[in-house]
This record gives C-alpha cells, sequence and structure tokens, in this order.
C-alpha cells in the first residue's frame, strides 16, 4: 500500500460510524412508492381529454410530479386543481411554475401522501402510479362521489375494467420499451 492510500484510509477511517447519519437523509428523501417520471405533454391532454375536463371539474393529480396536468388543465380550460405529491421539492417547483404561468389562484400544489390526502372535492382524479399502489388505492377510490371520473395512465385497477381505454403515442416517453402510453377511464 502507498503512503497516499495509507493516509487516505487513517483519515478516512474516523467517519465510518457517521456514514449510517450521512446516508440515511438522502435515502428517506427518495423513498417512495413512486419514482417520479415526467408525463409526456401529448399524453397530458390526452388523459385531460379523456377525463373531460372543463371550467366546472376539480381534479385532483395522485402524484403530481412537476404539475404538469393540473397546469394544463388550468391554463386549457380554468379547471381549479390540486396536486398532491410526496417529494417537496417538486411541489416547490409546481408552486413556482404556478405562479409564473398565472394560474396559482386555480392550482395547488401540497406535500401530501396520496393514501391519505383528502380526495372529497374530486370531480376528476388523473393519476400515473404503479400497479400495486393503484390497487392500494382502489377502495378509496371507489368510495369517490358518484360520477367521479378516474384517469389512469399505463397501469389498470385490477378487476375493475375500465370504461374506455385509449392508445395514444408517446415519442418522448422516457420509461419502458413502448412509445404509446395507455390511458384508461373509469367512472365512480
Amino acid at each position: 500500500m502507498d503512503r497516499r492510500t495509507l493516509l487516505g484510509a487513517m483519515l478516512a477511517a474516523p467517519l465510518v460510524p457517521l456514514a449510517p447519519a450521512l446516508v440515511r437523509p438522502a435515502a428517506a428523501q427518495t423513498d417512495f412508492d413512486v419514482p417520479f417520471v415526467t408525463t409526456p405533454q401529448n399524453v397530458v391532454d390526452a388523459m385531460l381529454e379523456l377525463g373531460g375536463v372543463g371550467p366546472d371539474d376539480t381534479l385532483i393529480d395522485l402524484g403530481s410530479g412537476d404539475g404538469r396536468i393540473v397546469l394544463t388543465a388550468a391554463k386549457r380550460w380554468g379547471t381549479k386543481g390540486v396536486g398532491y405529491e410526496i417529494d417537496p421539492r417538486l411541489v416547490s417547483n409546481a408552486q413556482r411554475a404556478a405562479r409564473r404561468e398565472g394560474v396559482d389562484h386555480l392550482a395547488r400544489f401540497v406535500v401530501e401522501d396520496i393514501f391519505v390526502a383528502d380526495l372529497s372535492a374530486a370531480t376528476v382524479i388523473t393519476m400515473y402510479l404503479l400497479p400495486d399502489v393503484n390497487l392500494r388505492l382502489l377502495p378509496r377510490l371507489r368510495r369517490l362521489r358518484p360520477g367521479t371520473r378516474l384517469v389512469s395512465h399505463d397501469w389498470d385497477m385490477g378487476d375493475w375494467a375500465p370504461q374506455r381505454t385509449i392508445e395514444v403515442d408517446a415519442p418522448e416517453k422516457r420509461v419502458g420499451f413502448r412509445k404509446t402510453s395507455r390511458l384508461m377511464l373509469w367512472t365512480v
């Protein structure tokens, strides 16, 4: 072992017991049920159209990420919306985008776990989650007010068959091998 390697090891040795404390905060910030994956804008547009979103709706986006679904609905139709997202950094970015785009009076973003978030005001709910997360949410979604529309990107609700399913070209899609997105609609 040369002198530099030995010196580096001697200097680093006292820090080894601190490693778990240094790593834990970073891991806690990224331990989410669903990773953030951007929904291509043309898919956002198709989701909102499939859900029949309009100015009288209240949209809730579960796992809102960068906020683009709520922001698009607010800009295009004047729809009030709430994005629930567990990552504070993404919520902060979405709030800034709402102010920048002049729709912060319509679009709200909240740091909240989607499993405890208040969904009662929703007339439309959008989501791009994972299959197991959809299934965990299913009992709550089925108890929503009759007439509430649910739109899911790529993942179904198990045995609850959608009313309508469409395929959308998604050349900008960053995950999977297919460059299409499957969108599904349910009405409670």
